[in-house]
């Protein structure tokens, strides 16, 4: 597994003073398999696997911690977990559970998460899976149960255009 410099996690203050105890920084937590991280971190061991699995999505180039989280609300704790899923379903699924639809790119982000899963390429980004997804919704679209407001209506941003420029 590679390491990662500049992971980010969402630790407490007690989990930061355990690795400090134990001289491990955060770019090495993918050092320690999840029930040793639960013994360092003292820790439950639903959040260890969850620490764990924040530090491996971010591994892939061009995910950061939110993506990781996103992730890890949809129920995913490993890349393993994520071979032979499709983005697009992904995606349809991350919408329905969150109640509304996202920025299209999250989608390239489930499709670049799925990619790297199946074949550790480590050249590509999200935005490499843009026009691979913009084909497959123009053939395909969404869901009719498809949550209908979006993103930006919920989470209270301004959008100038309504256009996925992405």
């Amino acid at each position: 597994m590679k390491n990662k410099k500049n992971i980010k996690l969402p630790l407490t203050d007690t989990e930061k003073a355990s690795l400090r105890k134990h001289k491990i920084k955060i770019a090495n937590i993918l050092d320690f398999a999840a029930d040793e991280l639960e013994v360092l971190l003292n820790a439950t061991t639903e959040r260890a696997k969850e620490i764990y699995a924040l530090a491996e999505f971010q591994t892939v180039p061009s995910v950061g911690i939110k993506f990781a989280e996103d992730l890890v609300f949809l129920g995913y704790y490993s890349l393993k977990e994520l071979k032979e899923k499709d983005g697009a379903k992904l995606t349809d699924e991350y919408e329905k559970k969150l109640g509304y639809w996202v920025d299209p790119c999250v989608e390239d982000q489930f499709r670049l998460i799925v990619n790297y899963a199946n074949t550790n390429d480590t050249t590509k980004t999200w935005w490499d899976f843009t026009e691979e997804r913009k084909k497959f919704r123009t053939n395909n679209g969404y869901p009719k149960n498809r949550p209908q407001k979006a993103w930006f209506e919920i989470l209270g941003y301004e959008r100038k255009d309504k256009k996925d420029s992405h």
